[in-house]
């Protein structure tokens, strides 16, 4: 594992199709470059999967949606593997269970890697020829990818995180301070929200509609890790009253008392170390807090006397500002602290009230395609913003992320609102 990943991750400019195809296929294989075959087979737990699965499943989807419905004569690189590789598709049958892909010692990654060789070579051979339909699955596939390189950090992370043997640290970078938190006031009213207009999106993102709001106020920027150890020190894990019934549940069966990856250090235990990209390091008090759970964001903002913003409050903000922040792109995989501009997009996925739920009007797509995101609407909140394992091209004010409210190895942080 590398402090930096900077020279491996270039910057997707606009481009054409196949160029960008090329690109964000062959990210995928630079941000897995430094890791060994056997840390790319490292399932941590079920919520995790390996390098190697991410790589042969986002090829799967290239090959499963794309090339075997519609590029005459293409010949599946392997049978098995489209049972393998499906994650979900429950149209297409079964599939291994999620919990046990780190048992796939077979295929080796040599032949993962030949198998992603094999469908690149047909998908840029079949894209002059391909009508508009599949060039939308084809942009669809790629933003898939997208959001698996963001995966593959976050797995691998807290796989070598679990590891008895982990990275060496390497010596922290001088910090500079976070700017002070100011408070953007939001006129209240009938906004719209959603994606509008032929760039791509997800279908989670649409149709764009009015919601009705009342005035809010929102932070510049996230909660930064003093301001969050204010909380730990003030009690914060041992006050029942400040959080929800499930949360206190869960830190109560987890000995929750820090966020995921912060550890003390055993010669001084009144300092925090958090591991990262650049092994176990000193806590640094202006990044972004990260690696918190919803049960975590929503705790610490009744104790701030504030609230999480609800995805409409925080797009309808995040509108008016530049998607500028800490990307994938930037190279160290690790939230940096906030500048003078508000900034709303990058470092840290921020956890917004809102649950995972259908924009009026949404209908799932049909066949295997509307199986992308519909059915995953429950029992989940919704994030916004990007983080800086998100792929600078992959982000907008309209995105929407979720995850369970329990889930902390995401790059997931806190912005209060009032």
């Amino acid at each position: 594992m590398t402090a930096s990943l900077v020279h491996q991750v270039p910057a997707i400019a606009e481009t054409s199709l196949s160029r960008r195809f090329a690109e964000i296929r062959e990210t995928s294989m630079r941000i897995t470059a430094s890791f060994s075959a056997e840390d790319q087979m490292l399932q941590s737990m079920p919520d995790a999967s390996p390098s190697k699965w991410h790589l042969a499943h986002t090829t799967w989807f290239f090959e499963t949606f794309i090339l075997l419905p519609h590029s005459p004569g293409y010949k599946a690189f392997d049978p098995h593997f489209q049972y393998l590789f499906n994650s979900y598709y429950k149209q297409l049958g079964s599939h291994p269970y999620r919990g046990s892909r780190g048992l796939m010692s077979r295929p080796s990654l040599e032949r993962v890697h030949a198998y992603r060789a094999h469908v690149d070579s047909a998908v840029l051979a079949f894209l002059d020829h391909a009508n508009e339909e599949v060039l939308t699955l084809v942009e669809l596939g790629l933003n898939h990818e997208q959001q698996h390189q963001e995966l593959i950090l976050t797995d691998i992370k807290h796989a070598l995180w679990s590891s008895p043997l982990r990275p060496e640290p390497v010596s922290s970078t001088v910090s500079v301070s976070a700017a002070p938190l100011t408070w953007s006031e939001v006129e209240g009213g009938i906004h719209l929200i959603g994606h509008e207009g032929t760039d791509f999106a997800f279908d989670n993102e649409i149709p764009r509609h009015e919601v009705l709001l009342r005035a809010f106020r929102i932070a510049s920027r996230p909660v930064t890790n003093a301001e969050y150890l204010e909380f730990m020190q003030d009690g914060g894990y041992r006050r029942p009253d400040l959080w929800l019934s499930d949360g206190w549940d869960k830190v109560c069966a987890e000995a929750w008392s820090a966020p995921l990856y912060w550890e003390r250090k055993e010669e001084d235990p009144a300092s925090w170390c958090q591991f990262t990209w650049g092994g176990l390091k000193a806590v640094d008090p202006a990044e972004p807090v990260c690696h918190i759970s919803y049960y975590e964001a929503d705790a610490y903002a009744r104790w701030r006397d504030a609230r999480l913003p609800s995805e409409e409050e925080w797009e309808v903000a995040a509108a008016r500002a530049p998607a500028e922040g800490t990307f994938l792109t930037k190279g160290s995989v690790h939230p940096r602290p906030a500048g003078e501009t508000p900034q709303m997009f990058g470092d840290v996925w921020e956890w917004t009230s809102s649950p995972y739920v259908a924009y009026p009007g949404f209908k799932p797509a049909e066949g295997l395609i509307g199986e992308y995101n519909g059915k995953f609407m429950v029992n989940q909140l919704v994030l916004r913003g990007g983080s800086c394992a998100t792929p600078a091209s992959h982000i907008r004010a309209t995105y929407r992320n979720f995850f369970p409210p329990h889930a902390r190895w995401q790059f997931s942080g806190v912005r209060l609102a009032k």
